[in-house]
């Protein structure tokens, strides 16, 4: 059955939906001539993959395999990264798997992680007749949204399919509450279509339980079940000789104004530490010459990690604009500061850091990652710093005291371990759906 307004179809499922999303999907229809002109600006902007940009349209050339498949759904890397082992058990139990993203950093994360077999698309923009064709093609058998990436004609349409939808990893900020929390029957309109939703915690539990989720279980954080990332044995050579015993601290996954911050620690350590390297990782790549340009301004040396360049003796900053290298640089930097948490953007994950033995420090804005953040600060494995004069004190003290750095990565790692076990809960959980495919499969083959 196809939801299809302006054709006439399914009216009553049509009529059931609040106004908020019978006039986003009327929009939404009514600017799909304009699709083009939108991808034409993000393929010039570096967001869209030039040979794949009809996947945003639905469009594909890659066939379905037979049988039943799941469907995997996250916005990002973040997601990706989150679903990754699930995906990979998936898998090993026999099943297809599609997996769909949004952005190009989490297509070539994909294709660099994902094992042989699981296929990978673009999501299509959120417009009626390329959800439609997507669907057409693919016709899952099961669908899960990893977090929080619920796009309303993808839902509504998966739904009206009878395709079983699930949530899993499913998280909700205060911030995000607080604003679904004038729209109740919008989200609630969108949750009720879904069969679980699997929450990282109490808290997200409770928040999606008011805003309508229906069978809502607490299943805990699938981040905290990721492996430390990998890391090409050639690369992390050739970085730990050209280190040659330097002492290092990094800046991961930082935003606008969190690398200016860094660099300037860095520029008042130096005195103290003249053996010290710091290296940044922007969240987004793109931004590395920018960052060149204020480690330039500061009057430090800097070179750039996708320029093919190594830091030498003489190099204060180096700027690692690279994707997928983080495992690399988590292993030669005992001290990490994690991005996005030092302006107000919710911090980025700090697990694999933690997993890899590097102290973590972190601003006070980690609200995407609060429960994380909390477990980790209370066991006194990690530490908040709230501008650059604490971020200079605190990676001056871990780097004078080793065994407080040693103490720091202890207490976090044993935090991480105590937290796990969220994939094999939602393995659990999921089981009957998965059961059911299993008997579709058997009936199909016989």
């Amino acid at each position: 059955m196809r939801w299809s307004i302006a054709a006439g179809k399914d009216k009553t499922v049509a009529e059931r939906l609040p106004l908020t999303l019978r006039t986003y999907w009327r929009l939404a229809a009514a600017a799909a001539p304009l699709a083009p002109v939108l991808l034409s600006r993000r393929l010039s902007r570096g967001k869209e993959h030039p040979a794949r940009v009809g996947e945003r349209r639905g469009e594909t050339a890659a066939a379905r395999p037979d049988g039943p498949i799941v469907w995997v759904h996250g916005a990002s890397v973040g997601e990706m990264l989150a679903a990754m082992q699930l995906i990979e058990r998936l898998r090993a139990e026999g099943f297809a798997v599609l997996v769909t993203s949004g952005t190009v950093t989490s297509a070539q994360l994909a294709q660099q992680r994902l094992s042989a077999g699981v296929i990978h698309q673009f999501v299509p923009l959120d417009s009626p007749p390329f959800i439609a064709r997507f669907l057409d093609h693919w016709r899952p058998s099961l669908a899960l949204f990893v977090e929080s990436d619920l796009w309303p004609n993808l839902i509504v349409e998966s739904a009206t399919r009878r395709v079983p939808m699930i949530i899993v990893n499913g998280r909700v900020s205060e911030r995000s509450y607080n604003r679904w929390r004038y729209l109740p029957g919008t989200i609630g309109s969108l949750l009720d279509r879904f069969d679980l939703c699997l929450a990282q915690s109490a808290a997200d539990g409770e928040r999606l339980n008011n805003l309508g989720a229906p069978r809502v279980s607490v299943t805990g954080n699938l981040k905290l079940d990721m492996p430390a990332p990998p890391a090409d044995a050639q690369k992390l050579g050739a970085l730990r000789a050209a280190l040659d015993g330097r002492i290092v601290f990094a800046a991961a996954s930082t935003h606008p104004g969190e690398e200016s911050a860094a660099i300037e620690a860095h520029r008042r350590l130096k005195t103290l530490f003249p053996n010290l390297l710091t290296i940044l990782v922007p969240r987004h790549p793109e931004r590395g010459a920018g960052v060149v340009e204020s480690a330039s301004a500061a009057g430090l040396s800097v070179v750039m990690r996708s320029r093919g360049q190594l830091p030498g003796k003489a190099v204060d900053i180096y700027v690692a604009d690279t994707l997928g290298e983080l495992g690399i640089i988590y292993r030669v930097a005992p001290i990490v500061f994690m991005g996005g948490s030092l302006i107000d953007h919710g911090g980025q994950n700090p697990i694999e850091p933690v997993k890899l033995g590097a102290a973590v420090l972190h601003g006070p804005h980690v609200w995407n990652f609060a429960e994380i953040y909390g477990a980790l600060d209370d066991a006194q494995g990690a530490q908040e710093v709230a501008d650059v004069s604490r971020l200079t004190v605190r990676v001056g003290s871990l780097l004078k005291d080793a065994k407080e750095r040693s103490r720091l990565v202890t207490a976090a790692q044993q935090t991480v371990a105590a937290l796990g076990g969220a994939l094999d809960l939602t393995l659990s959980a999921i089981e009957p759906y998965l059961l059911q495919l299993r008997l579709e499969q058997r009936q199909s083959d016989a």
